[in-house]
């Protein structure tokens, strides 16, 4: 298995933005090797200056990742995109990626 983590600082009040963006239905899932992709918002403190989003997507392989990132919708929503600034509430982006070493017992949660 392999995972992408995205990073998102966004101002207050914002991350109800990108977890919309993210949790709506996209191309992406109908990708081979797609398994899923998750948004968290990190759990708020009153000093915080900022919101915290996360977006781990999950692929079966690197393969998988690659093909993705590789394929014509993927390319062109970036094409589209190209030039036009990021939305004001974006501080800060970063992603990496990661090989899963290990798993154990998952279980689906009841409800989301």
């Amino acid at each position: 298995m392999f995972v992408v983590k995205r990073n998102i600082k966004v101002q207050q009040g914002s991350s109800d933005k990108l977890v919309e963006r993210f949790g709506s239905p996209g191309i992406i899932e109908q990708n081979e090797g797609f398994i899923d992709l998750q948004v968290m918002v990190k759990e708020a403190k009153r000093s915080d200056e900022y919101e915290e989003v996360i977006v781990l997507i999950r692929w079966e392989s690197k393969e998988a990742w690659k093909n993705w990132e590789k394929s014509d919708a993927h390319v062109q929503g970036h094409r589209e995109n190209r030039g036009k600034p990021k939305p004001e509430y974006v501080i800060e982006a970063s992603h990496d990626a990661y090989e899963v070493k290990a798993i154990k017992g998952y279980r689906a949660p009841a409800a989301i």
